[in-house]
């Protein structure tokens, strides 16, 4: 595909719905308190850094996940629909207020454990990517993702404002949300792959 083709392929809603998305799976916002927490025990956050290493495992997932998937002789609508099932899990732990992925690893370095990996970088996040390139086209998925990075970025480097200008009741609302809207994507991206999947048998 040459560089015309590929620009061509830009759609402003399938950007939106990709930011949408990624937005609701990172949660950055409702990550605030970690960074605060974090920064107050002597372990700040590096904004850049943090964003910079985030953005180049998920971009680095995005493109080799192909190739880890036909190791594995899995398709990508069977990755589709096992994603969103990972997405509607998410969807449930925003909703119900309950705790279903746990992460016990060693928290060493702030910016890389738990800030790049998981609240960025994490499983949710790897998964969602992979399961949005089975339907929309590449550029969009980048413009979204590269539109959440910045988003990142700013949010981690102020942290302290953001605790301070938006209460903990709007983030706690916004986050019920995009729980909503998870758990409306998890469903339309089984159904759509799906009856493809069962007809390939």
């Amino acid at each position: 595909m040459n560089l015309t083709n590929f620009f061509s392929l830009f759609n402003w809603q399938q950007t939106a719905s990709t930011f949408l998305v990624l937005f609701a799976v990172i949660d950055v916002l409702g990550s605030t308190p970690i960074f605060i927490s974090l920064k107050d025990r002597g372990r700040p956050t590096n904004a850049l850094k943090a964003t910079v290493i985030s953005t180049i495992l998920l971009v680095g997932f995005f493109y080799a996940g192909d190739a880890v998937l036909h190791l594995f002789s899995v398709d990508i609508q069977s990755f589709a629909v096992a994603g969103s099932l990972i997405i509607f899990l998410i969807a449930l732990e925003m909703l119900l207020d309950i705790e279903i992925f746990k992460y016990n690893g060693p928290l060493k370095e702030a910016t890389l454990i738990p800030v790049v990996f998981p609240l960025i970088a994490g499983a949710g996040a790897f998964t969602t990517l992979l399961s949005l390139k089975a339907e929309y086209a590449t550029i969009n998925i980048m413009a979204g993702l590269g539109l959440n990075m910045l988003f990142v970025y700013f949010v981690i480097r102020a942290a302290d404002k953001v605790e301070r200008y938006i209460s903990k009741t709007f983030i706690y609302v916004l986050r019920k949300f995009f729980g909503v809207i998870l758990l409306a994507i998890a469903v339309r991206l089984f159904t759509a792959n799906l009856l493809p999947l069962i007809h390939s048998l």
